[in-house]
């Protein structure tokens, strides 16, 4: 964990609200994973650092992607190449890919694409199989990764680097109103694609959640891993405040997460829906 003034290196509004930001951070991007989370001091007014997932790195580079929920994001949108952001990072402990895993499924909800492209990102680097499913309400709010970086033809990202078609990831887009891609919702793509996957992982909001964990017979006994975005204070275990009970006993989103099993937390005594 270090303590860095990191400086913008450029700056893009890629959806309606929301941003794109990288900054140089050698020292963070060298150890992030995927999975783990930076703080943000958010200005001279708001005592508390805003806790962001590490969107992607890129040698000496991160990257934060991220929406304008209140007041520390709408100050961090309107920074600007050249200034320097106080970052503290890289924090928690991230998704783990496990040893004999080759085929990864990906379940983003919203801005909750926002650390599962690192991990895709790991995936093809380790000539894994991907498959990526990403839903939003509708057109307009459907993240796809940077124009430059990988490249969407016939519904397969590749990196550019010219890697075979074992190295891919495969994207399913989908939206509530059926304006892009699939109509539905993330979720329902769960039961048909379970088997195919050695592994699972997710990020959304907690009804993605909520709803991942009533479909109790799609994943059998396979590893449902989830991040958690919780409201945190230091981001370092020292307030408590991000508390959540597991069957394991009560632990804190900042230390012992972001990341979870899906079946380790106790939805209903952790969080109000």
């Amino acid at each position: 964990m270090r303590q860095v003034p990191a400086p913008i290196v450029s700056r893009t509004q890629v959806m309606p609200g929301v941003y794109l930001i990288w900054v140089e951070a050698p020292d963070i991007a060298a150890e992030a994973r995927p999975g783990q989370f930076v703080t943000v001091r958010c200005g001279e007014h708001l005592p508390l650092r805003r806790p962001l997932s590490i969107h992607r790195t890129d040698g000496r580079k991160l990257a934060l992607l991220f929406a304008v929920v209140g007041q520390g994001t709408k100050w961090l949108s309107v920074r600007m190449v050249g200034e320097s952001l106080d970052l503290l990072g890289p924090l928690g402990n991230g998704f783990e890919i496990r040893q004999g895993s080759q085929k990864l499924l990906l379940i983003a909800g919203g801005i909750g694409v926002a650390p599962l492209i690192a991990l895709a990102d790991e995936g093809v680097g380790n000539g894994l199989l991907v498959k990526f499913v990403i839903g939003a309400k509708t057109a307009s709010k459907l993240y796809a990764p940077e124009s430059g970086v990988w490249s969407l033809e016939s519904g397969v990202w590749s990196l550019e680097s010219g890697v075979s078609s074992l190295e891919a990831v495969e994207l399913i887009r989908v939206t509530d109103d059926g304006s892009a891609g699939e109509r539905g919702q993330a979720t329902d793509f769960l039961p048909s694609l379970a088997d195919w996957a050695d592994q699972i992982f997710a990020c959304g909001p907690l009804p993605m959640y909520r709803r991942m964990a009533e479909m109790r017979a799609w994943p059998g006994n396979k590893s449902v891993q989830v991040l958690l975005e919780q409201v945190m204070g230091c981001g370092v275990g020292a307030c408590r405040g991000c508390a959540v009970v597991t069957n394991k006993g009560i632990k804190l989103v900042c230390e012992e997460g972001p990341v979870f099993e899906l079946g380790e937390i106790v939805w209903d005594k952790s969080f109000k829906f």
